[in-house]
C-alpha cells in the first residue's frame, strides 16, 4: 500500500462546542495566528490538498491563507467519528490526515515522516494513529478510504467513540516520544494555551 504526498489530504475538523474553553478555539490567537489558520498551514505544507469540515465556513474562510476547501458539516456537533465518516464520504484522496483544529504545536516534519511510513503499510491496515499512554491520538491520524464501510457499519449501530472503534479495527500504532507528546497536546481550556 503505497502513499505517495498527493495521495494524502488533510482533513480539519472545526466544528466542536468549545464549551470548556468559553469561546471558539479555532479562532483564539496562539503567537498571533489564530489557531485553525495555523494548523491550516502546516497541513498545507505536507498534504496534497487542506479541507476544513464545519457548521460555519463563513466564520472561518477570512482567517485562512493557504488554499483550503470548506466542507459544510452535515450533522454538526455529533462528534469527531461521525465528521471522518463525512470526510472520506467527501475527499477523493487514498489517505486522509484527521487533525483537530486546537493543536498549535504541530510540526510538518514530523507529520510528513509518519506520512511516509504509509508507503510500507501492508494492505490489511486500514489507518495509522499515533498511541499514548495507553490511549490512541485519533485526531492526528491518518485513514485510508478503505476503512469507510467499517465506520459507517460501527456508526449504525449506536458506535460514537474513536477509541472503540479502532480498537476492533487493524491499525498501524505510532510511536510517540517526547517531542511527539508535545505536538499532539491540543487546547481544551484557556491553562491549556497558555501552557502550549
Amino acid at each position: 500500500m503505497l502513499a505517495e504526498p498527493d495521495q494524502v489530504s488533510a482533513l480539519i475538523l472545526a466544528g466542536g462546542r468549545s464549551s470548556r474553553m468559553g469561546t471558539d478555539k479555532a479562532l483564539l490567537l496562539w503567537k498571533g495566528i489564530p489557531l485553525l489558520e495555523r494548523v491550516c498551514r502546516v497541513a498545507d505544507q505536507c498534504c496534497s490538498s487542506v479541507s476544513v469540515l464545519t457548521p460555519w465556513p463563513q466564520r472561518y474562510q477570512p482567517i485562512i491563507s493557504v488554499p483550503v476547501q470548506f466542507i459544510e458539516e452535515a450533522t454538526p456537533q455529533q462528534g469527531p467519528l461521525i465528521a471522518l465518516g463525512q470526510g472520506l464520504e467527501e475527499i477523493s484522496s487514498p489517505w486522509i490526515l484527521l487533525l483537530a483544529c486546537d493543536l498549535p504545536c504541530l510540526e510538518s516534519q514530523l507529520l510528513r515522516g509518519w506520512s511516509r511510513k504509509l508507503r510500507g503499510l501492508p494492505d490489511p491496515l486500514l489507518a495509522q494513529v499515533p498511541y499514548h499512554q495507553e490511549r490512541w491520538e485519533p485526531l492526528c491520524g491518518f485513514y485510508h478510504r478503505r476503512c469507510l464501510p467499517q465506520l459507517q457499519s460501527f456508526i449504525a449501530q449506536g458506535g460514537r467513540s474513536f477509541q472503540g472503534w479502532l480498537e476492533q479495527m487493524p491499525v498501524q500504532k505510532l510511536a510517540v516520544n517526547g517531542a511527539t507528546a508535545a505536538m499532539l497536546r491540543n487546547c481544551n481550556t484557556p491553562e491549556d494555551l497558555a501552557s502550549s
